[in-house]
């Protein structure tokens, strides 16, 4: 079974210190490494990925995740 692309590049996930902060008071966490955060939720066996235009979505532990396809930089997330 082939993996889903965001999953063969997990290891590519970054964001920019402005994502860090966006992502930490959205989804309301205070943990040091949101780009590891941000791969154990997509790594999930119940997240539902999804790739919309430009970015892929990842729904998952209650929170939907925006990741650019191209660069693989986390955007935002957000409580579901």
């Amino acid at each position: 079974m082939n993996q889903h692309p965001l999953i063969t590049h997990i290891e590519s996930l970054h964001t920019t210190p402005l994502g860090v902060q966006r992502i930490k008071r959205n989804l309301q966490i205070c943990c040091d490494d949101v780009v590891a955060y941000c791969r154990h939720s997509i790594l999930q066996k119940q997240a539902v990925i999804y790739k919309q235009g430009k970015n892929w979505y990842c729904e998952s532990d209650g929170a939907i995740w925006t990741i650019n396809a191209h660069s693989y930089t986390i955007i935002t997330a957000h409580l579901l």
